[in-house]
């Protein structure tokens, strides 16, 4: 979609528009960190690649398909510098992101009791869907593997995705199949 020729008109990016409504709605929840973070700690610096994952870049106005480079300002920016030794010519060598983010991943991992642990589940929740929804099978892979870890922290197992699916169609039905009575009146 083209605003007046000058470039998308949503902030999210189009894949997500096949989502269902509930789908789009989980992984916004997750787009604003918690408050009494490091700028520059773990968590934001995950938080910068997932926001590249499911957001146009307002500064610049495209994808930023990797999290290492320089564009996207403080809230879109890279969760770190790219590595000289990856790059020669201008041209990429190696795909390094995934070793890098993987260690940004362990770093969270091991502050997580800093953590709000709603905020930790709207992360956890949204990482599932860009994990099985995202077209780009390197990052879908990731966030699916983050997911994962994220969930088995929790000495818990990851839900299928038809199951995801299924929690969240867009119905109250799917949704009340998996929410506990406590919180559904």
């Amino acid at each position: 979609m083209i605003r007046g020729g000058l470039g998308p008109t949503s902030v999210l990016q189009a894949w997500t528009f096949d989502l269902s409504f509930m789908q789009q709605t989980v992984l916004l929840t997750a787009v604003r960190g918690p408050d009494g973070i490091p700028k520059y700690g773990c968590v934001k610096m995950l938080l910068r690649w997932y926001r590249r994952c499911i957001l146009v870049s307002s500064l610049d106005g495209e994808v930023l398909g990797n999290p290492y480079d320089d564009r996207g300002g403080s809230f879109m920016g890279p969760s770190y510098k790219a590595k000289q030794e990856y790059w020669r010519g201008g041209v990429i060598l190696a795909s390094p992101w995934q070793d890098e983010m993987n260690c940004i991943l362990s770093d969270y991992l091991r502050e997580l009791d800093a953590v709000p642990h709603h905020f930790q589940l709207h992360l956890l929740h949204s990482f599932e869907i860009v994990g099985y929804k995202h077209p780009n099978s390197e990052i879908r892979d990731w966030f699916r593997q983050a997911y994962e870890r994220l969930v088995h922290d929790m000495h818990l197992w990851p839900e299928t995705e038809e199951q995801l699916d299924e929690r969240l169609n867009d119905t109250r039905v799917g949704w009340l199949k998996r929410a506990d009575p406590a919180t559904v009146s």
